[in-house]
C-alpha cells in the first residue's frame, strides 16, 4: 500500500474526543485533522512526537487530512489508522503474501455469519471449501519487548468475534483470526490478559476449538506500508 503523495510529517499536540487530533507541521502550520482510531491507543502516542497525515483537498471534508502514522514513546512505528488493516491484509491475500492463506479462487468481504449476527471480514473460496478470517489490528507494544498485544482496551466485540469463529470451527469449517501487527520493531504478538482477560480466555478456548491463529508484520513508512513477515503467536 503506497501512499501517494507520501505522508507528511508534523508534531502531535494533543488528541482529544477520540476522533480529533491538533498538530503542527514542519512549516508552523497548525491543523486540526481526523484520528480514525476508536480505541486507547495505549503506548501509541504522546505529546510532542512525530506524526505522519494524509491531506485531504475535499471541500466536504471538515478536517483537512487523516492521521496515518505515529511514533510511539518507544521509537517504534506504528500506523494508528485501523481502517487500513483489512486493506493491507486484502492487498497481501491477493498478492499471495500470505502463504497460509494462498490459492483460494473468490475473495469476499464483510460477509454476514454466526448466530451472533456478525459479518466476518474476509471468506475465501477454495476447492474445498470456504474459510473465514478476521483480522485485527494491533498496535500495542511495550519498551521493553518485541512482543505486542491485542486488546488495547475491553472488546466485547472481539470475544464475540472469536466465539463465532469457534463455532464455525467446531461445524468443519475453517476459520481463522489474523492479527495485523501495525507496529515496527516486533516479532511476536499474544492477548493482553492484563488489559481483558476475557479476551484471552476467548481465544485460548477458540484455539482448543480449532480456530488457527496467525499474525503478520508490516514495514511502516511515510512512502507506505506492506505486510512482510510472519509472527509468533504467544497464547500464554
Amino acid at each position: 500500500m503506497r501512499f501517494d503523495p507520501p505522508l507528511e510529517e508534523a508534531r502531535l499536540l494533543r488528541r482529544y474526543k477520540r476522533f480529533l487530533a491538533d498538530i503542527e507541521t514542519a512549516d508552523g502550520e497548525l491543523l486540526t485533522i481526523h484520528c480514525p482510531n476508536t480505541g486507547s491507543m495505549l503506548n501509541c502516542m504522546s505529546e510532542g512526537c512525530r506524526v505522519w497525515f494524509s491531506r485531504s483537498d475535499d471541500p466536504k471534508r471538515k478536517l483537512p487530512g487523516t492521521w496515518e502514522v505515529g511514533e510511539t514513546p518507544h521509537g517504534r512505528l506504528a500506523c494508528i489508522n485501523t481502517a487500513r488493516a483489512n486493506a493491507l491484509v486484502e492487498e497481501a491475500l491477493r498478492a499471495g503474501r500470505i502463504p497460509e492463506l494462498a490459492g483460494f479462487t473468490a475473495l469476499r468481504r464483510e460477509v454476514p455469519y454466526g448466530v451472533e449476527r456478525s459479518r466476518v471480514d474476509f471468506c475465501l473460496e477454495y476447492p474445498s471449501g470456504a474459510t473465514f478470517i478476521e483480522v485485527k489490528s494491533v498496535t500495542l507494544g511495550f519498551a521493553d519487548t518485541r512482543v505486542a498485544a491485542f486488546p488495547d482496551a475491553r472488546t466485547e466485540r472481539g470475544s464475540k468475534h472469536l466465539r463465532e469463529l469457534a463455532a464455525l470451527a467446531r461445524s468443519g469449517v475453517r476459520a481463522v483470526q489474523l492479527y495485523c501487527v501495525n507496529l515496527s520493531g516486533i516479532e511476536a504478538v499474544r492477548p493482553a490478559e492484563e488489559i481483558d482477560p476475557a479476551y484471552a480466555a476467548a481465544l485460548r478456548e477458540a484455539v482448543q476449538a480449532g480456530v488457527e491463529v496467525l499474525a503478520y508484520g508490516v514495514d511502516i513508512s511515510p512512502q507506505g506500508i506492506e505486510v512482510v513477515r510472519r509472527l509468533n503467536v504467544l497464547l500464554t
